[in-house]
């Protein structure tokens, strides 16, 4: 048995107990921690045998969960041209350009991030694209996902005519004469974009993908992640990881299977059944697949999140899973023991999440279960008091309140609603759980951040932007469990990962600034020295520096 003492820092152990919030030191056996306490009583614990590592008196806090993202989407979108921070249409015509220029052998150029208050109207055409690259197909990936914005080459090589119909769900937007204009909405880019650029992407450029992701992640102290939109691609993608790796990945990973909603209750159920098998196998440790993940509306960016009241302009959407559609899917996943998860950004969308779970509730009787909503974006008033009652998490991204991308959010509703725009503090006053996540590739994956997103309702991409409903912002110490004990409670692990005590794993995270007594602001330019999971150094700042990681 392998016993290390790491000693000399200032740990915050998320403990539900705050009088052991803190500790000096901890010991780790082999892959979990055996004491978390003072450095006398830490030493005698561990032994004179055991290894020592001195911390240099730095924060060390649990390792960071990322509850809600993708991770293969991540890793590719971490080679994609960067838009998010391109705030006009000639900026971003301007990196499409330099991105080509600097590879004009591939076959496509890919971007990801772009704004619509970026874009002339917020009206993304393929005209503006073919200006500048008409020859070669574009994709360009929208800051939430929801939307594609191509040109005319691309639009070409998808088959998109006059004549393709809508997917239930989504959305080809057209001009007058019924022509496709370049922008691709919600389902459209889930069943025409996505699955044919798959097609292009050979199994090697995924292996690299993921390989990125977790690399990322590991340097930005994440320890554990859970997918939320896993499909058969991403299943034989870390399949062939874990066969590199040795049947083991670097950092833990739970999935939810994504259901989409066809239009026929039995193709539907067929899509659980496959996500209940997954669910039985042993893929060894640190992979599981836990649930389902259904999108039961878009985002409120592009006035397609259901909501109950329309928006500025008074246009509204329909659910993409309408009630009767939802109920019987969500019942048979519940009944399956798989946990639930539901996109819900728009009120009428967390109102119908809420119904069909508490209609499963009903129909399958109790037991012990922790289903979710994701996002929540705006939700109606008493929603964060039905979540609790109900035992539903509420999981939710900082980021994506991030003040540089909150413009057009604001636009859209137009109305006071927007004053309870990620209402965080609503679901720790119901007492629902609250995790915290990124949404990545939506968002950037970075954890710390991401924290300073939550903490102070600034701007983590332009720090000199004010605060949006600053009343909303959350103490340091209640953001960091969200990230990490809740994340962890959120996937049912909170009994054995999200927190630094006595039989929990060693995963942890050693940074170089302490936003607890340095003040929040450190958040945006403190480094991850040192990302340890099962034990295991998985990331050491100073060896990447130098070249010598991996």
């Amino acid at each position: 048995m392998t016993t290390t003492l790491y000693t000399n820092a200032r740990i915050f152990t998320a403990d539900t107990d705050p009088a052991a919030s803190w500790a000096e030191a901890l010991v780790v056996e082999n892959e979990k921690i055996t004491f978390a306490g003072t450095a006398t009583e830490a030493l005698a614990v561990a032994g004179p045998d055991a290894e020592q590592v001195d911390l240099d008196g730095n924060l060390v806090v649990p390792g960071f969960i990322d509850s809600h993202t993708h991770l293969l989407m991540t890793g590719e979108a971490l080679a994609k041209v960067e838009l998010t921070c391109a705030r006009t249409l000639e900026e971003i015509q301007s990196r499409l350009a330099a991105a080509r220029a600097a590879a004009p052998e591939d076959a496509r150029v890919l971007g990801r991030g772009w704004l619509f208050d970026s874009v002339p109207e917020g009206r993304p055409t393929a005209a503006m694209l073919d200006e500048v690259l008409g020859g070669v197909p574009v994709y360009l990936d929208s800051n939430d996902y929801h939307s594609c914005w191509v040109n005319s080459a691309a639009l070409a090589e998808l088959g998109i005519t006059r004549d393709t119909p809508d997917p239930i769900g989504g959305r080809i937007v057209r001009d007058s004469n019924g022509d496709a204009t370049g922008l691709l909405l919600e389902t459209t880019v889930e069943q025409i974009v996505w699955p044919y650029l798959a097609s292009v992407t050979s199994d090697a450029d995924r292996d690299l993908a993921i390989d990125r992701a977790i690399d990322a992640y590991l340097a930005a102290g994440v320890t554990g992640a859970v997918d939320m939109a896993f499909d058969e691609i991403g299943l034989a993608t870390i399949e062939r990881a874990l066969e590199r790796r040795g049947g083991r990945l670097p950092l833990r990973l739970a999935a939810h299977w994504l259901v989409g909603n066809t239009g026929n209750e039995a193709a539907n159920i067929a899509q659980v059944r496959r996500a209940a098998e997954l669910a039985a196998r042993d893929f060894g440790p640190g992979f599981r697949v836990v649930g389902v993940k259904f999108v039961s509306d878009g985002v409120i960016d592009a006035c397609t999140a259901a909501m109950h009241e329309p928006y500025f302009d008074g246009s509204n959407e329909g659910p993409i899973w309408p009630l009767e559609h939802l109920k019987p899917v969500l019942a048979a996943a519940d009944a399956a023991g798989l946990q639930v998860a539901v996109h819900a950004i728009g009120d009428a969308a967390s109102t119908i999440a809420l119904d069909a779970i508490e209609h499963a509730i009903n129909l399958n009787g109790p037991r012990a279960r922790r289903h979710r909503i994701e996002h929540l974006e705006y939700a109606a008033p008493g929603t964060a008091e039905r979540m609790a009652e109900l035992g539903v998490t509420a999981s939710m991204q900082p980021v994506h309140t991030d003040s540089a991308v909150r413009e057009n959010w604001d636009a859209m509703l137009g109305d006071e609603r927007t004053e309870r725009g990620f209402a965080w503090p609503e679901y720790e006053a119901a007492g629902a759980l609250l995790a915290f996540s990124s949404d990545a590739p939506t968002a950037p994956h970075a954890a710390l951040p991401n924290l300073y997103v939550a903490t102070t309702r600034r701007s983590a991409l332009d720090p000199a932007r004010g605060a949006v409903e600053p009343d909303l912002a959350l103490p340091l110490a209640s953001a960091l469990i969200h990230a990490t004990r809740d994340s962890a409670e959120s996937v049912g692990d909170g009994a054995t990962h999200g927190r630094l005590a006595a039989g929990y794993a060693a995963d942890f995270v050693v940074i170089d600034a302490d936003p607890f007594t340095e003040g929040n602001d450190v958040l945006l330019t403190a480094r991850v020295l040192r990302t340890v999971v099962a034990g295991q150094g998985a990331y050491d700042a100073e060896l990447a520096a130098s070249g010598l990681a991996g």
